[in-house]
């Protein structure tokens, strides 16, 4: 499975971004899919994370009230729409799928990454 994350790029502070995600090679199955993010010289973090059916959704305690994500009409697509945007968020964030049910912020539960995808908000 091939993830491919996009829509990053350079905002001012309080501006809006939305980033996609989409998977292609093996299909056939419907992944629980999530987005992490990782700054400079920091860990990769959990973002947000949605359930096979879109019915479940997770969000870091930094993102809740700022960021959304959903699922496509698309099998394993994905978005996450990010306003108010802060200097802080500032990181590449990664797509990354998971073959099971349900969302989840554990970095180690996820199968398959994307390349990433940079987020550069300016103050």
């Amino acid at each position: 499975v091939q993830l491919q994350a996009s829509g990053g790029g350079l905002v001012q502070a309080g501006g809006s971004l939305r980033l996609s995600c989409a998977a292609s090679g093996r299909t056939s199955t419907t992944y629980a899919l999530g987005w992490f993010r990782q700054a400079p010289g920091k860990e990769r973090e959990f973002v947000s994370a949605v359930s096979r059916n879109g019915g479940d959704t997770a969000y870091a305690d930094s993102v809740k009230g700022r960021f959304t994500i959903s699922r496509g009409n698309a099998k394993n697509t994905a978005y996450l729409q990010m306003n108010s945007l802060k200097p802080e968020d500032t990181a590449v964030y990664y797509c990354a799928a998971k073959a099971a049910v349900y969302a989840s912020s554990s970095i180690g539960e996820y199968e398959y990454w994307g390349q990433g995808t940079l987020v550069t908000v300016s103050s």
